[in-house]
Formats: C-alpha cells, structure tokens, sequence
C-alpha cells in the first residue's frame, strides 16, 4: 500500500445549511437556523435507530422492516440535494480521519443480487478522496484462499488506519451462502469433527470474537444489509435483461438462485440475531428505492464519523516555529 500523502481531497456539491430533511449541516449556525439544524439531526437520528438490529433480538424480515420504506417526511424530489448535502458532509470527516490517523473505518455490505450495492457505493462515496478509501469485492474463493481460514482473505483486506474500506459481500458470506448451499462447506477441507450442526454458532462467535479484536483496535465497523423485495429484485432482473447495456450483469444463475429467496432470508436473520453487537450492529436498509438506500446509507455513516470527534492533528509550539521559519525562506525568494 503506498504512504499517505496529502492531496487536496475531493468534494460534493454545497451544503444547504437549513435545508429540511437528510443528513444534518455541520456547520454552525445561530438563532433559528441552528435550531432547525438541531431538529433535523434529530429526525436523521431517529431515521437511522430505526434500521438497526438489536443485539440478541430475533426479527422477522418480512414482518420487522419494510423493503419499500422511504422513511418520515422524505420525498424522492428533495433525495439529490440531500445526498450531495451526506456526500458533502462524509467527504469532511473522511479528511479528518485521515490526517487524525487514529481510526479505521471497515463498512460491509450484504444483500441479494441486483439489491443495489454497487451504486450505493459509487453514490456516496461519490465526494471521498479516493486514496483514502478501497473496495474490495469477494468472490468465489481461490486455491490459495481455501488453502487458509474462512476469515483470511478478508484480514489481508482490512483498511488501514486513517481509511474506509468497503467490502461488496464479506466473510458473511460463509454464513449464508456456504449455510445455503452445503457443497460450498464441502470443498473447505475442514477437519471431519468441525463439520457437525453447531458450525454455524461457532462461526457466528468467531465472527463476533474478529469483530470485536477490530474495534477495539480503532476500526468502526458499519454493516449494512440492503433489503429488496423478491417482486423488486424480478423487476430489476428483467431490466437488465431488456437493457443491453446490463445485460453482462445478469445470468440463468441469478434466475435459478432466485428458488432459495425463502433459505436466504432464513438464514440472514439467524445472522442478524447472532451477530449484530454494539460493536458491530447490522443496519437494515430498505432497498425497494436506491435513492432512500443511498441517503439512509451515507446519513448512518456520516453520523457515526461525526460521534468520534475526529480532528485535525495539533500544532506542536516545534512545528510551528519550523513553519514560521519556512515562511521567511519562502519571503527571502522575493
């Protein structure tokens, strides 16, 4: 990975101090205007407890959390200022973790295919300068891969401190998709006795256990699952098959997988159950609409950024005397 040096980073569109709705101004405000930015981050807030798992609970997807959900006073109209107003606002505090160098930010993202979560990430990432951010997109696992524990492809993937990293499907794969389809299990090489009915609690402690070792060593880990409705993911399916241009996106795998909608959400909500912890709580983010999935996406991540107070490193009285002192070299040029 090569050394951090500065660049000017990259920024979204400008934020609307006392716009309604979205992700709350940073920016300080007086009299009525701060009290409006005050009321707003509370409306976010509370948008974003609503998408989160509690540790320990059993939910019901299809009862708990709406797919087709755009949350409390919000309109597909004002959804573009108020994501350039998150992307705005996340570009700020990716600067900040970068300089403070104290944190890593690790955000993974889970869903069924055409859930959206290739352009949730082109969306809000939109504004972040790209040499402190990585994606890491995981795929069948290779020789080399099989050769190691289920979770060491993605610890060699893991950002470094001062960066975000996104991983486009995870380690949680190996709870879903391998719990789905037991042949998967079955080319792991496991020891015969690890391979009994209690692999998938095991996984899930392990998974905790690795979870917790990162947060408690600087990295903020934000899950994120990107719920679409079977009748919305058909929809999308048959767009891309209809568009040329998507038709590379799609296969008669994709169709076929489409037979074990019921396993997958069984065996998500075991995930959720087992692992969402106040370390590394699970995010359910409706999906029927990219573009509520994308603003409720940035505003969790962008309130999360804000709660660990980054900030630019401090001035050393050494530092700024060499400042002053490169100040009159640069002066004695003229």
């Amino acid at each position: 990975m090569s050394s951090k040096r500065r660049k000017p980073r990259a920024r979204g569109a400008a934020v609307s101090k006392t716009s309604s709705g979205g992700t709350a101004s940073a920016h300080k405000e007086s009299g009525g205007g701060s009290r409006l930015a005050a009321a707003e981050r509370r409306r976010v807030e509370k948008a974003v407890r609503k998408l989160l798992v509690p540790p320990g609970k059993r939910i019901r997807l299809s009862r708990d959390y709406d797919p087709a959900s755009t949350g409390d006073h919000l309109r597909k109209r004002h959804a573009a200022a108020r994501l350039a107003q998150g992307v705005e606002l996340l570009a700020e505090q990716q600067d900040r973790l970068y300089a403070q160098n104290t944190y890593s930010v690790l955000i993974v993202l889970q869903a069924m295919d055409a859930a959206g979560k290739d352009g949730t990430i082109k969306h809000v990432m939109s504004g972040v300068n790209p040499q402190g951010c990585q994606v890491f997109s995981f795929k069948a696992p290779s020789t080399e891969e099989l050769d190691h524990d289920y979770l060491w492809r993605s610890a060699k993937a893991l950002p470094e401190r001062g960066r975000i990293g996104i991983f486009n499907r995870s380690y949680y794969e190996e709870v879903l998709v391998a719990r789905v389809h037991p042949e998967i299990l079955a080319r792991q090489r496991l020891p015969p006795a690890t391979r009994d009915g209690n692999i998938w609690l095991r996984r899930f402690e392990e998974i905790n256990a690795f979870e917790r070792h990162l947060s408690d060593n600087g990295t903020v880990i934000l899950k994120f699952f990107l719920h679409m409705s079977r009748d919305e993911q058909k929809r999308r399916f048959l767009q891309r098959i209809d568009q040329h241009e998507k038709n590379w996106k799609f296969s008669e795998a994709d169709a076929r997988e489409r037979l074990r909608w019921d396993d997958y959400m069984a065996a998500y909500e075991d995930v959720f159950q087992h692992t969402s912890t106040p370390w590394a709580p699970w995010h359910i983010v409706p999906a029927d609409h990219k573009w509520y999935t994308r603003l409720a996406v940035c505003a969790t991540i962008v309130l999360r950024l804000q709660a660990l107070g980054l900030h630019y490193p401090a001035v050393t009285p050494e530092h700024a005397a060499e400042l002053q002192r490169a100040r009159k070299l640069l002066q004695a040029e003229d």
